[in-house]
């Protein structure tokens, strides 16, 4: 007993679970709460290598290694997208497009970016609650649209119209458009759900091919499958039945003040704090209302963060409204430190709210108006995200 009454006075507490992203969402039943459980032995356990299929030429080997903690990556682990500068499509993808493999296996060169090819960094995003962002309906995500800026607030969101591809079913929310579906993944909303992620992960990420993606990535060749229909699944489902990521410190006087401020200077016309999903045979996610600060639509983000690059119908100047939640805990996985927007140029909030250029540029300029106090307000209330 003295023993057991020591460990625990040397033993560190757990955090607390508004500290951390992973783990899953509250009332799942037993059949569920095992294959999240192979969802993450899948996603965060299993490292390739050549014998299993790794490369040969690839970004990283294994889920986990870009998404610690299932939180934001490092610029260590920044992807390069390449080659397409319009709604055309990708040109470059018979060298090695729309992603850049910048490692390669022994005897084998990682790939270099084509002469002529635009492209972008991307930062890989948290995982936590992308269950709840995939069972939006598309009609909520169409009522948050104002292509035409009809209320003058000068916010004009539009949808990222895409092809799915063959494997990916519409759900009975969806709405379809001249044969294409909105996307809601991705930093240019250009990835229909989740297991379209997943598919695409394995490949471009890896170099993984699947009944899927049977396709390698660097020979464009078919062949036999390296990873197994279930261990996709398993792994879609870890990814879907992760939690939303929980506020902290909702009843501090500053915090409130900052949310406050947030609504005022219109941060809420792209970062709408609350949705809610459509039915979903996981009772866990179905029906649920929740605060992920998006509204899921490309806004023109300005000039200055007009890459040249695209996916889907996005314009180059146009990026998805990223989640907010979590947004607090990103330096835990992000070397202790924030690397924010797309491409992580941004090393503080505040740094990334001054970058904001074309639709928010209103935002901006009112948030460059306000007094100490409330700018402090309004970082601590993201930070409590």
């Amino acid at each position: 007993m003295a023993i057991l009454a020591s460990c625990e006075k040397i033993t560190p507490p757990l955090p607390a679970d508004d500290e951390l992203l992973d783990g899953p969402v509250e009332g799942l039943d037993e059949a569920q709460n095992r294959q999240h459980l192979l969802g993450d032995v899948a996603f965060n356990d299993q490292i390739f290598t050549n014998g299993t299929g790794l490369g040969p030429v690839f970004v990283a080997t294994s889920c986990g290694s870009c998404h610690a903690g299932d939180g934001k990556g490092h610029p260590f682990t920044t992807l390069t997208r390449f080659g397409q500068v319009d709604s055309l499509g990708n040109k470059f993808l018979k060298l090695g497009g729309p992603q850049l493999q910048n490692r390669a296996l022994p005897g084998y060169q990682p790939e270099q970016i084509p002469a002529g090819a635009t492209f972008a960094k991307f930062t890989p995003p948290i995982n936590s609650g992308l269950g709840f962002l995939e069972l939006v309906p598309d009609a909520d995500i169409l009522a948050l649209a104002d292509p035409n800026d009809a209320n003058d607030d000068g916010i004009s969101g539009v949808p990222n119209w895409n092809t799915i591809p063959f494997y990916v079913v519409p759900t009975l929310n969806s709405i379809e458009k001249s044969g294409k579906y909105i996307g809601r993944f991705g930093k240019k909303g250009s990835v229909y759900n989740l297991l379209q992620q997943t598919v695409n992960a394995y490949n471009q990420d890896i170099g993984i091919t699947s009944y899927f993606e049977p396709v390698d990535a660097y020979s464009l060749k078919e062949i036999d499958h390296e990873v197994s229909m279930q261990t996709v699944h398993d792994v879609v489902f870890y990814l879907q039945t992760l939690k939303a990521p929980i506020q902290r410190n909702q009843d501090d006087t500053e915090v409130i003040l900052g949310k406050q401020v947030f609504n005022s200077i219109n941060c809420a016309g792209c970062h709408t704090p609350t949705l809610k999903t459509s039915f979903s045979p996981v009772a866990a996610l179905s029906s649920k209302e929740f605060h992920p600060y998006t509204d899921l639509l490309l806004h023109d983000m300005g000039s200055g963060l007009d890459d040249g690059y695209t996916e889907g119908s996005a314009k180059t100047y146009e990026w998805r409204t990223p989640p907010l939640w979590g947004l607090g805990l990103s330096p835990n996985s992000q070397g202790g430190q924030y690397f924010l927007l797309h491409d992580g140029r941004a090393k503080s909030i505040e740094e990334a709210i001054l970058m904001h250029g074309g639709e928010a540029e209103q935002s901006r300029n009112k948030f460059n108006q306000l007094s100490e106090k409330d700018k402090d307000a309004l970082i601590k209330f993201l930070k409590s995200l």
